[in-house]
């Protein structure tokens, strides 16, 4: 079969976890689709919106054998020899931790037509889900994405573990995965970070934008000493989130003065809320 008559590959961002946060174009191209390859943590509401495809999950989750990625590859690479268009739906935006480029390149390597469709991450999903901006006006200019997972091929003695840590240097950082990692995350950035100390606002979100979303607000210190081990369900998928900029409203307003031109004003202004988290439907925090 010459490459003209292959079919295409559209790499899908699925978005955060609800169904209804996906793109209007991801939407309508999983309509169209004649088979869809779908992570784990895709909603299944969302797959409703391809009744016409065939489903396979190909998910790797807790550890699996790095060779199972392999295996998504030679299935994409197979699929285009029998359906015109093939959706591999991704969780989040493909390009942000989904190995999305060994995808690519495995269908560039075959001569296929592969289209990425963005989708929205976690971070940004989570960063709303808590209305704090990841970027604050005179506090915080950067913010960093990061992971500690590895494939297992690239995993070590547990011995050398920490060592493997390394924070860029950002204003707000915000990890991906890094649930088993937490307690190490937060001594290191204490103890090497000179933008970070033991008081830095941390914010952790559990299964974002789902009906299981869960919340838990501190500090970096009682990060460091375990207090949210026991907080964690190991089956949800957790953000966590430091910096200043994530302070509340009311005390961030006060690190960039921005209030001091308000006390003349004739209005007054109520910040009762403002310190508050208002969870709506099955939303709690913690």
């Amino acid at each position: 079969m010459t490459s003209t008559a292959l079919g295409k590959v559209y790499l899908v961002g699925a978005g955060p976890g609800a169904a209804d946060l996906i793109t209007v174009r991801g939407a309508k191209l999983l309509e169209r689709a004649d088979i869809v390859f779908h992570d784990a943590l895709v909603d299944s509401v969302m797959l409703e919106l391809c009744p016409q495809a065939i489903i396979v999950p190909v998910g790797k989750r807790c550890g699996k054998l790095s060779s199972a990625q392999h295996f998504i590859n030679k299935r994409l690479v197979d699929a285009v020899q029998k359906y015109p268009v093939i959706v591999r739906l991704k969780g989040g935006d493909p390009m942000m931790f989904g190995r999305a480029d060994e995808e690519i390149q495995a269908l560039k390597q075959a001569g296929i037509a592969v289209e990425v469709v963005p989708g929205i991450t976690a971070a940004l999903a989570g960063a709303a889900a808590i209305q704090q901006s990841l970027t604050l006006r005179g506090v915080s200019r950067s913010v960093a994405f990061v992971t500690l997972a590895q494939g297992t091929e690239n995993l070590v003695d547990n011995g050398s573990q920490q060592q493997l840590i390394q924070n860029p240097q950002a204003d707000t950082l915000v990890y991906y995965m890094g649930r088993k990692d937490a307690v190490n995350i937060a001594k290191q950035l204490i103890e090497n970070d000179s933008q970070k100390n033991s008081s830095t606002p941390v914010h952790i979100l559990e299964a974002v934008s789902t009906k299981n979303e869960r919340h838990w607000s501190s500090t970096l210190g009682e990060l460091a000493i375990g207090r949210a081990n026991s907080w964690f369900n190991s089956k949800s998928p957790a953000l966590i989130m430091v910096g200043e900029g994530l302070r509340a409203k009311q005390q961030a307003s006060d690190n960039i003065n921005q209030v001091e031109n308000l006390k003349s004003s004739s209005a007054e202004i109520n910040y009762g809320l403002q310190n508050s988290f208002i969870l709506t439907d099955s939303r709690r925090s913690a």
